[in-house]
């Protein structure tokens, strides 16, 4: 089976060994020991505790290493890095949300997060220039096998495989808005990554509205807020191939969520964790207006130690086609009325 498109194909036992030898934390929830290896189309190889895995790169089968590049990023050289932290522009966080020592090399033993910024980004999404500050986050332990591997391919001097470190691994982003640390009771919308919706404009879904009625309404709110973008979320969390998979499946009849089962996937695997710890950094237990239809959302911030959440309403960009879609996420809880979905 293929592990990504045009990726070279791996077949046999030996195949199967190497994948199965990987830590399960390598993979996606969704695809954790659950599905066949034909169904790791586009398997993003990440979460915590893979680095002892990508170390074993270099001794890997051949047709086998396409699946290490799926955790990939642009090498950051190590002299640029010190002067980012000296910078104050790098540091990290852990799972509560506190600031640690990001000089530190060893690997820390609960999740903890890398973090750039503020880096200055003017956004565009509805008609009206937004300043921003940017802040992207990556997993310390992703972060680590990657410079393991890119320290590796630097040593041995092929400059042309470090164009393979591509940026596939999940890093989440934060969009702060007007005065949003100061603000008492800040809004916030944490948006799952639509490739389709955001960027291409589909209205099969109504992700690229609500991102972009979540930026206006922050913008225009008296004390902004921010944007929580979290990456590896398409098709709640099963990924872009196996997302253009249930968009067949639901021409043929079936709805957003019956399509997933169908697949053998779950309904909804997205991880909200690394928003949490974003949240407990950026809040610092201030309360929060949380836009969104989904209690469920709320519920797992509340477990995750994110409290004094009061949840807005966030019904946009509804049409005709993508009301069945909607009528199925209401049917799974959402909050969306009638009147939401009338003509």
């Amino acid at each position: 089976a293929s592990i990504s498109p045009g990726a070279p194909r791996i077949s046999g036992a030996g195949a199967r060994d190497f994948i199965d030898a990987l830590p399960s934390a390598c993979l996606p929830r969704a695809y954790r020991r659950r599905v066949p290896l034909n169904a790791l189309h586009g398997a993003h190889a990440r979460r915590s505790r893979c680095s002892r895995g990508l170390r074993g790169y270099a001794s890997a089968p051949a047709l086998a290493r396409p699946i290490f590049f799926t955790v990939m990023f642009t090498y950051i050289d190590p002299t640029v890095r010190a002067r980012l932290i000296a910078q104050k522009k790098l540091r990290r966080i852990n799972e509560q949300g506190h600031e640690v020592d990001v000089t530190s090399p060893n690997l820390p033993d609960d999740p903890a997060l890398e973090v750039m910024g503020p880096i200055p980004m003017p956004i565009d999404l509805t008609g009206e220039d937004v300043l921003t500050q940017w802040y992207p986050f990556v997993r310390r332990t992703e972060l680590a096998g990657a410079l393991d591997l890119a320290e590796e391919l630097r040593q041995r001097g092929s400059p042309r495989m470090f164009a393979s470190l591509s940026s596939f691994m999940a890093v989440n982003s934060l969009l702060a808005i007007g005065d949003a640390e100061h603000a008492e009771h800040p809004l916030v919308r944490i948006h799952s990554n639509c490739l389709t919706g955001d960027v291409l404009g589909s209205r099969r879904c109504e992700c690229g509205p609500q991102l972009a009625a979540a930026v206006d309404r922050i913008r225009q709110d008296a004390g902004g807020g921010y944007i929580v973008y979290m990456a590896g979320h398409e098709g709640r969390g099963i990924g872009l191939w196996a997302k253009a998979a249930t968009y067949l499946l639901q021409d043929a009849g079936e709805d957003t969520y019956q399509a997933n089962r169908s697949l053998g996937l779950p309904e909804d695997s997205r991880d909200f964790s690394d928003a949490g710890s974003i949240l407990k950094w950026v809040l610092r237990g201030r309360p929060m207006r949380l836009l969104t239809n989904n209690p469920k959302k709320i519920d797992d911030l509340k477990a995750m130690g994110v409290a004094n959440v009061t949840r807005e309403k966030h019904v946009v960009g509804v049409s005709t086609h993508n009301k069945n879609y909607l009528s199925a996420k209401r049917s799974w809880g959402h909050r969306i009325d009638d009147e939401d979905l009338a003509d």
